[in-house]
């Protein structure tokens, strides 16, 4: 009995760490769900070396999240409508991530200014 113990505690420990980091696994997957969007450089726009691998933007239902994955500096970010109106702006520091909510469906642009002057846009769709 007194050998049985500690293996069956040693077993439970394990059982839990492995729950765990499958738990934490599954959190990591259900974040990465959105729909990733394609970054594309504005004609004639860039002034040096192509930062679009630095822009990740997806959306997952009403919900556009952009991450940059590197420092570019202070990008102004800016959503409008497919027919050029202007939703939402902002003015951020990389890298960082924001997000910008679309309560309503339909076609949108996504546009990047980085500090250079370089100039980048996404397409997407919101659906209800």
């Amino acid at each position: 009995m007194k050998k049985t113990m500690p293996l069956v505690l040693m077993l439970c420990f394990v059982l839990s760490g492995a729950l765990c980091h499958a738990s934490g696994a599954a959190g990591r997957k259900m974040k990465e769900d959105g729909i990733p969007i394609d970054i594309k450089e504005s004609t004639g726009s860039l002034s040096g070396l192509d930062k679009s691998g630095s822009i990740h933007p997806s959306i997952d239902d009403n919900v556009l999240t952009i991450v940059f994955y590197e420092n570019i500096g202070e990008v102004y970010a800016e959503v409008t409508t497919s027919t050029n109106l202007p939703v939402d702006a902002t003015l951020t520091i990389t890298p960082n991530g924001i997000q910008f909510y679309l309560p309503i469906a339909g076609d949108y642009i996504i546009n990047f200014t980085l500090p250079n002057g370089d100039e980048y846009y996404g397409e997407f769709t919101v659906t209800d």
